[in-house]
């Protein structure tokens, strides 16, 4: 697929009003923060792929009203760095929507997101819609919620109950799976490794490994020269006790030779 480019011109001068805030919004900045971070980290070498946790995707070029702030959205694709001179996400200037746009629950904004939101984002053409809640599923209904457009109507993937006691749920866009557990709250894991794309826990575990290593040779380096060690001293033990029987015997052979 060829990466669009935006043509450097003057992005038009509608006005819009600013949207009052979210009163609950503080119970979504940590998960949303963990779940865009993990796609920051991911997207980050691909330089034609736009992550945002953050302004206005703008839907009508005539009307700076007709737009939509996701919690997290992604585009595939695009000029990645024309974007980001923009305000927003001016879709007719991008050249299409957001492919992946994701909402985290709280409970002023559950019901807009199962209802208003979620047929917008069907209108304008993204491609998957996730939702997540942090309560476990008190306000969705269940902790993940990943859907497909599939003629112009998103049609859900599977939620898997995993024997550790998460649910999981794949992301045929991203190839990557979402993941829940109460203790642990959300994470997104390689596909096939089933393991978190977390570039810090890796990076912890990979260094825990190294250490790991680092101490079983030196244990091993350790224990082999304490073993020499042993090895020498039981072969000075026997030397000298050989000598002390040479001596020995030299002594009883000069007695019986007087």
């Amino acid at each position: 697929m060829a990466t669009i480019r935006i043509p450097p011109r003057t992005l038009p001068d509608i006005f819009y009003e600013d949207p009052e805030p979210v009163e609950d919004d503080m119970l979504q900045a940590r998960p949303i923060n963990r779940v865009a971070g993990l796609l920051y980290d991911y997207y980050d070498d691909r330089p034609y792929v736009f992550v945002s946790d953050g302004g206005f995707v703008m839907y009508n070029e005539e009307d700076g009203n007709e737009r939509i702030a996701p919690d997290c959205y992604i585009a595939f694709n695009v000029d990645v760095a024309r974007i980001e001179e923009m305000a927003n996400f001016w879709m007719w200037a991008v050249g299409k929507p957001p492919d992946f746009a994701m909402e985290m629950a709280s409970p002023s904004t559950a019901a807009n997101d199962m209802g208003h939101k979620r047929d917008l984002y069907a209108r304008i053409g993204i491609a998957e819609y996730w939702r997540l809640d942090p309560t476990g599923g008190d306000l969705y209904g269940q902790p993940i919620t990943g859907e497909r457009l599939i003629d112009g109507a998103y049609v859900p993937y599977e939620v898997r109950a995993e024997a550790d006691g998460s649910v999981t749920s794949h992301s045929e866009l991203l190839d990557l799976v979402f993941s829940w557990n109460e203790a642990g709250g959300f994470d997104l894991l390689d596909p096939v490794t089933r393991r978190t794309i977390d570039k810090v826990v890796i990076e912890r575990a990979g260094r825990l490994v190294a250490e790991a290593r680092a101490d079983t040779a030196e244990a091993r380096a350790d224990a082999e020269r304490e073993a020499r060690l042993a090895e020498q001293a039981a072969r000075q033990s026997a030397e000298a006790q050989l000598r002390a029987l040479q001596d020995e015997n030299e002594r009883l052979r000069r007695q019986s030779g007087q």
